[in-house]
Formats: structure tokens, C-alpha cells, sequence
């Protein structure tokens, strides 16, 4: 089976940054390949034919679906000959539910012949994701995403959310299975504000 922190581990040594998530899932991609020779990748795979649903990575080999979510703060910085600039991503709550939407896709992929396992992954340098928040009060406090939290069952908006806020995103999340949310330390680019990266891998079965 996939070992995803290996890979991001490996990934980190070349690659701490990227500059968008289109170059992380090429990236990652690319990472899977050299790990692994003879397993096929496809990108941008549709699991249900008649919907237009798209997986980012999909592994036919060994069943394996991936769903990448690459989320930044502002940053410039230098790496090797690359320069970096990171757009600014504030919107943390609709980060966090188009991420448990990603695990919720992934659970119903689960139900395919095909699939024996998702792999949810979320990639940030905005420790506003990991970190436990000191208000329990907010529109989006059901889809939080800080570190130790188990997430389960029903998830939905607080009533007082605008309808800017949930355009596009007003259904429930909805999990079966039940997961303890556990960050990662990516890469460190040494002192200095949003400087370390961190990612989340969420794991679903059959």
C-alpha cells in the first residue's frame, strides 16, 4: 500500500515549496513514479462516469486515490534557482470544507470494486489549520482541522454563515468512517513568518 509519509518525506528533500497546487500534484506525481516504476498514474481521473467528479491522482495498479490540497499564506522566498511567491489563501473556512469534502469524495470512491484506499492530503504553510483555536464559537467550528482532533459523522455551517461564505458549499459534510487528524512537519525554511510547512493525510478504506 502507499506509504504517503515516506513519499512526502522524500518529496520535501527537493522539493519544501510549490508553486501552486497544480506543481504539487505534478510533484507528487512525479515522486510516485520514481518510487515506484511500474505503477500506473493517472491525473484528473473521473471514478464515475457519468458525473463530473475528478480525482487529482489515481493509481490503478494498487487501487489507491489521492485528493492534494495545497493551501498558503503570503510568501517570497528563494530556493536554489527558483523564486517563490505564494499567494495569499485567508479563507481558512472554506479551505477546511472543500478538504473534508475531498475525504467525504474519497469514503463514497471507497464503494468501487476498484478502489481499496483514499489518501486526503492537505499541504500548508498557515498554521491556522493546525493549530487548536482559542474560539469554539466561529461559522465553520464543525470543520475544524487542528491537531488531535477526531473528525465523524455530521459537519454543517452555523447558521449565522453568509451565503459568501457557503456559495457553493452548503451541503453538510457527511463522513462514515471516523479519523483522528494528525500534522506532519513537510519542510522548515528557517526563520521567519510562514515559513514552515505542514501537511495532514487523512486515510480512507472500503
Amino acid at each position: 500500500m502507499l506509504d504517503i509519509d515516506r513519499l512526502m518525506k522524500e518529496l520535501a528533500r527537493g522539493r519544501p515549496a510549490f508553486h501552486s497546487e497544480a506543481d504539487f500534484q505534478h510533484a507528487l506525481a512525479w515522486r510516485i513514479r520514481e518510487a515506484a516504476p511500474d505503477c500506473k498514474i493517472r491525473l484528473e481521473h473521473k471514478p464515475f462516469p457519468d458525473e463530473r467528479m475528478y480525482l487529482d491522482l489515481w493509481l490503478p495498479d494498487i487501487g489507491v486515490a489521492l485528493e492534494l490540497k495545497y493551501l498558503t499564506r503570503k510568501l517570497a522566498f528563494e530556493h536554489g534557482d527558483e523564486s517563490f511567491a505564494l499567494t495569499d489563501q485567508e479563507a481558512r473556512d472554506q479551505g477546511r470544507y472543500d478538504f473534508l469534502k475531498d475525504v467525504q469524495r474519497l469514503e463514497r470512491c471507497g464503494a468501487l470494486p476498484c478502489v481499496r484506499a483514499g489518501i486526503a492530503v492537505l499541504l500548508t504553510n498557515d498554521s491556522g489549520y493546525w493549530k487548536r483555536p482559542q474560539r469554539h464559537d466561529t461559522n465553520d467550528a464543525a470543520f475544524r482541522l487542528h491537531d488531535g482532533r477526531a473528525i465523524a459523522g455530521n459537519m454543517a455551517w452555523s447558521e449565522r454563515a453568509g451565503p459568501g461564505t457557503t456559495k457553493g458549499r452548503k451541503d453538510p459534510i457527511r463522513l462514515a468512517g471516523s479519523y483522528r487528524l494528525r500534522w506532519r512537519n513537510y519542510a522548515d525554511l528557517g526563520e521567519g513568518k510562514r515559513r514552515l510547512f505542514r501537511y495532514l493525510a487523512v486515510r480512507t478504506s472500503p
